[in-house]
């Protein structure tokens, strides 16, 4: 995959991995638009980096997102490739007594997992259009070892996970590559309520950029490459390992 002279959208992109992605990206020679709900931190994120063009979008909105779809086969037609990047996540046990789990699940679904299918769904005519395209779809550690604390938003990724892999044996004859990026615990605003040795973002966007070079479509960011091993050697202990239970 080129990693140069791309048309890229970026959902997230306001703040960690996908301004980082944003940055790295521009930085290379590719157009960037970055999406967000709120104006002001997309704007000031925008500003900071070179031909990265911010829309204000809240990707769970229906008619929102209709009219994101509506842009951008009007103005960037050019569009190969989507990164699937915004996300949110409660940290909570799913017995503790008013978790409101059915709420945060709610929320966490239509972010992590409806939002993307959505997208993909609505630009994937845009992106058959060109030589080469790519959907990128940023997963996590716990799709495949679940987090006790994160119940809902491992199941959330885990959907994701099962989704990429579906979509990219459907897409296997065509031009477009689906790559997934399963990265651990980033050192995000997203989550500075989650306790946890953390990566920084900035080695998220390296790992999409050397995904790209490779044509490797399952990328394990960190130690996550070491969890996987373990986990297709035992799922159970893979399980064990990431809730830290002996």
């Amino acid at each position: 995959m080129n990693t140069k002279g791309n048309t890229v959208l970026i959902t997230g992109g306001g703040s960690g991995i996908g301004f980082e992605t944003a940055k790295l990206l521009s930085h290379l020679g590719n157009r960037v638009i970055i999406i967000g709900r709120n104006k002001t931190k997309l704007e000031e994120a925008a500003a900071k980096l070179n031909n990265v063009i911010p829309i204000v979008c809240d990707v769970t909105g229906g008619q929102a997102v209709m009219d994101l779809l509506n842009r951008i086969k009007e103005d960037f037609p050019e569009l190969n490739i989507l990164i699937n990047n915004a996300g949110t996540a409660y940290r909570y046990l799913a017995t503790q007594h008013n978790a409101d789990t059915f709420s945060k699940a709610q929320q966490e679904l239509a972010t992590n997992f409806l939002a993307p299918i959505r997208l993909t769904e609505g630009l994937l005519p845009v992106l058959k259009k060109h030589k080469e395209a790519a959907v990128v779809n940023i997963s996590s550690i716990v799709s495949f070892a679940p987090s006790v604390f994160l119940p809902t938003y491992s199941a959330t990724k885990a959907a994701l996970h099962s989704y990429s892999q579906t979509l990219r044996l459907a897409l296997l004859e065509s031009n477009v590559k689906v790559f997934e990026i399963l990265p651990p615990l980033v050192d995000t605003d997203f989550a500075k309520s989650i306790t946890g040795d953390k990566i920084p973002p900035s080695d998220v966007a390296k790992a999409i950029v050397k995904g790209f070079e490779k044509n490797q479509y399952e990328i394990y960011v960190g130690f996550t490459a070491d969890l996987y091993e373990l986990y297709l050697f035992s799922p159970e202990k893979a399980l064990k390992t990431l809730n830290k239970i002996p």
